[in-house]
């Protein structure tokens, strides 16, 4: 067997053995979040909102009527205006959304989590591929560079901040390679020492692909683009920097004569306008950066980053008291900047410009945190011991990162395996008249409209005053006798609805089953 072929060996089982690792998480995943409901309806609706529709509210549905929200029917098949229309309506563009639409058309009638998630499985492959080509430049002058590169690819691709994005089905995978896609490309522009008329193109593709994927990605890009000006200034090389210049401008302006809405959406949405006002609150940029350092270090790292830390400023200091010809082991890699620095700049400005403190909106560099983290260690401890010992300490290290969330629990954000029970129990043993009392100011009803989808029959009472003539009027005709589910939001009093049911429907017991996403949900009988 000759090099290249052991080499392509390697790189495929350990791209079955994550995707294996990805099928059983798939397997597991049992409720999917307001979001994810969002992006199933965008890629199949013909709406943005179920709840627009004139007979959501105050009416009886079947199971159908929010399972045809949830996926792709037979009479839907091969039509995709509508997710272009539905993007145009909300504040994302639209390009995982049209691959997601093209998915679910494999599973056609009812909701299915698989075609999100092996949409997301297919795009991390190219990740670790991608992320095994940066590796393989950054550990360039190193022994067993490709062994090191897939083991290193591998690790990144199964942290739980990875194992969240697979699971997640949004647009954070594919932002996630595309980010990764551009800095392998820069990484390549920087090798190159004449103009590359065939690696611009290939950067303008991967820069309308991003910008078509999630507008954060513009954070990562400008950062980028930055650099390379500054470095084409300096060099005189002024021919370079207007091709590269052109390239960023000729995809910015196809991408919008692709989807001009983006303008709507960046500058005058509330998205838009939400990051604007956020970037101008000072006052809370501190505090979001260390809660999303605690993040990346809980998902990333498996709370193990303040000890990786601990570590390196303890082997940083022993380092300075070595002799002159130990430093010079420690040699700077010219690759690291284009890691480094765009990524500290998106995750500055997206701790200040997200609306809400989530991990979803920093997946997309998790994987490059994690390597660089990983890399800076590695270079530092060869610089002070042999490396079989610098091996040895990261082998270590990554084996407790992999094996510590099974000894603490913890399991990826999307997976909601807490929420496992409440589905099965919803679907079969309580399959009984659902009664939803909705209050619509606090309208999260997509964050459990995947309880809806397996129930027979459900009602959403909407800011209804409860009175016996009220409830005895949504339960006529309906069979009882072995119960209601009752759902309440928040900004209401649980215990007077209930008992006010209770009462007038003459049940005997209450019984608490689940606080959801969204509101607490009983059983009445």
């Amino acid at each position: 067997m000759n090099t290249k072929t052991k080499e392509i060996l390697i790189v495929i089982l350990f791209l079955i053995a994550q995707t294996i690792v990805y099928i059983v998480g798939g397997i597991e995943k049992s409720y999917i979040h307001m979001d994810e409901a969002y992006s199933l309806g965008l890629a199949s609706y013909d709406k943005v909102e179920i709840q627009d529709n004139e007979d959501f509210y105050d009416t009886w549905h079947t199971k159908d009527y929010y399972d045809d929200y949830l996926s792709v029917q037979e009479d839907e098949i091969g039509e995709y205006s509508q997710v272009y229309e539905n993007q145009k309506n909300d504040v994302h563009p639209p390009l995982y959304y049209l691959i997601l639409r093209f998915a679910m058309g494999f599973n056609v009638g009812h909701f299915s989590k698989w075609p999100g998630v092996i949409v997301n499985i297919i795009i991390y492959i190219f990740i670790t591929l991608v992320m095994y080509f940066i590796l393989q430049k950054l550990l360039k002058n190193e022994t067993k560079v490709k062994e090191k590169s897939i083991i290193l690819a591998f690790v990144s691709s199964i942290t739980m901040a990875s194992l969240t994005n697979v699971l997640y089905i949004r647009m954070y995978a594919l932002s996630t390679l595309n980010i990764l896609i551009i800095t392998l490309l820069h990484i390549k522009l920087l090798e190159s020492k004449e103009l590359n008329i065939k690696l611009l193109i290939c950067i303008g593709i991967s820069v309308l692909a991003g910008v078509l994927t999630h507008y954060y990605y513009l954070f990562f890009l400008f950062m980028l683009y930055i650099m390379f000006a500054i470095r084409y200034i300096k060099q005189k090389d002024y021919k370079q920097l207007i091709f590269y210049t052109l390239t960023m401008l000729i995809s910015g302006i196809i991408s919008l004569i692709i989807f001009p809405y983006s303008i709507q959406h960046m500058f005058f949405g509330y998205r838009g306008q939400g990051v604007i006002e956020n970037l101008t609150n000072i006052s809370q940029f501190l505090m979001n950066i260390l809660s999303y350092i605690q993040k990346i270090d809980h998902f990333g790292f498996n709370s193990l980053l303040f000890f990786i830390l601990v570590i390196f400023v303890g082997f940083t200091i022993y380092k300075m008291n070595l002799d002159k010809e130990k430093k010079e082991k420690y040699k700077k890699n010219e690759f690291t900047k284009i890691l480094l620095f765009p990524t500290l700049f998106y995750f500055l400005i997206v701790s200040v410009a997200s609306p809400w403190i989530e991990l979803r909106y920093v997946m997309p560099i998790c994987s490059l945190v994690f390597i660089l983290v990983i890399y800076y260690l590695y270079r530092l401890l060869n610089s002070i011991y042999k490396e079989n010992v610098s091996n040895i300490i990261i082998g270590i290290l990554f084996i407790t990162i992999i094996v510590f969330p099974f000894i603490i629990n913890l399991e990826p954000e999307s997976l909601y395996s807490d929420k496992r029970e409440i589905v099965n129990k919803m679907g079969n043993e309580l399959n009984v008249p659902t009664i939803y009392f909705f209050k619509s100011e606090n309208n999260r009803f997509l964050d459990d409209i995947l309880l809806f989808a397996t129930v027979d029959e459900s009602y959403i009472a909407k800011d209804i005053e409860i009175t016996e003539e009220n409830i005895k009027n949504i339960l006529k005709d309906k069979d009882i006798s072995n119960g209601i589910v009752v759902f309440i939001n928040e900004g209401q009093d649980n215990d007077d609805i209930l008992d006010k049911v209770k009462q007038f429907m003459n049940f005997e017991n209450v019984e608490y089953l689940k606080r959801l996403n969204a509101c607490d949900t009983y059983y009445l009988k």
